[in-house]
């Protein structure tokens, strides 16, 4: 039984990780009434997320080009699911944004409880 909760929990990571990117992605297209903004930043916001994953998160660490590790991971992690949080936040979806980082908080707790990176 804990072998499938542990199972959710990765599988809740993953949908959290899609989740920043599109609520990024949201909010590019919301902040301006210009389409060459909403383009701009509706398409280059979630790219600069998914390049900062890349470098320094991607895999838990282990696929990333500069994977971080203890202190500077659990920043990152805050810092790229908080960009996320905020972002719903910034479009006007406030619940949404609550919920977001209540569940990324569930998650990283149960990571660090079941020792899943």
């Amino acid at each position: 039984m804990l072998d499938i909760a542990k199972n959710v929990n990765a599988a809740l990571m993953f949908f959290l990780e899609l989740g920043v990117l599109i609520s990024v992605g949201y909010w590019g297209f919301t902040l301006s009434p210009n389409w060459a903004i909403k383009l701009l930043v509706g398409l280059g916001g979630p790219a600069l997320f998914v390049a900062a994953w890349a470098l320094f998160g991607a895999g838990g660490g282990t696929n990333a080009v500069f994977p971080l590790t203890g202190l500077a991971r659990a920043a990152l992690e805050i810092l790229w699911f908080g960009g996320g949080a905020v972002a719903l936040y910034a479009s006007g979806l406030v619940t949404p944004a609550v919920v977001f980082y209540a569940l990324f908080i569930l998650n990283a707790v149960l990571r660090l409880v079941w020792k899943q990176v």
